[in-house]
């Protein structure tokens, strides 16, 4: 079983997407991971996330060891991921890398931007996980500041209103729900109540008629 999870940043897709995995005994690919990893790697090697070509080549010899770099949660490299992701070169780069992890006998969850309608255009399940700007900045806000970050509530806002408007408007890929996935809004659910209602979504679209 495939199930593909999109969504904006801090919509809790991320953190959905893994309890599902442990909940269907599924492996697991946090796709942004690797945009993150290759804005990371662009930036050691002394280019901006910017420089496409820079940024094609460090797609291009990503590995799986790139992605446990602790870097990558940093505010800025997420940021970085969203330049890259623009790139169609850095976008062709990595997606025979998560086709190859969707094609796992058992199946798998895999989240990101662009997995039902570009990765698994054929997922048994398709989840698009939404929430409201301001939760979504209030999400990050906690995250970052638990970490010890001194980037302010306006600051996270503004981040993420670029992020989207990015990742909306790109050429490759553009974020958008696929026809055939089920919207879920978590605005209003905590994490246990969000996975009650995306397990309950999934248990109804793998039925048997």
């Amino acid at each position: 079983m495939i199930i593909a999870i999109d969504g904006p940043a801090a919509s809790g897709k991320g953190t959905l997407a893994i309890k599902i995995a442990e909940h269907c005994r599924l492996p697991h690919l946090d796709t942004g991971l690797l945009y993150r990893a290759v804005a990371q790697r662009t930036i050691d090697s002394g280019h901006a996330p910017s420089d496409e070509q820079a940024a094609i080549h460090a797609a291009k010899t990503l590995d799986a060891a790139a992605l446990i770099d602790p870097r990558l949660r940093d505010r800025t490299i997420g940021e970085g991921a969203s330049v890259v992701g623009a790139f169609p070169g850095v976008r062709a780069a990595l997606i025979d890398y998560q086709k190859r992890f969707a094609a796992q006998d058992a199946g798998a969850v895999l989240d990101g931007r662009d997995i039902g309608t570009v990765i698994c255009p054929d997922a048994d399940v398709k989840l698009f996980i939404i929430a409201s700007v301001e939760e979504r900045a209030r999400r990050r806000f906690v995250e970052l500041s638990r970490r010890g970050g001194t980037i302010s509530y306006e600051e996270v806002i503004a981040d993420l209103k670029k992020r989207d408007a990015r990742d909306a408007d790109r050429a490759a890929a553009p974020l958008k729900a696929a026809p055939d996935a089920v919207v879920l809004d978590t605005t209003h659910l905590d994490p246990a109540a969000s996975l009650q209602a995306a397990l309950d979504i999934i248990a109804q679209k793998t039925q048997a008629p």
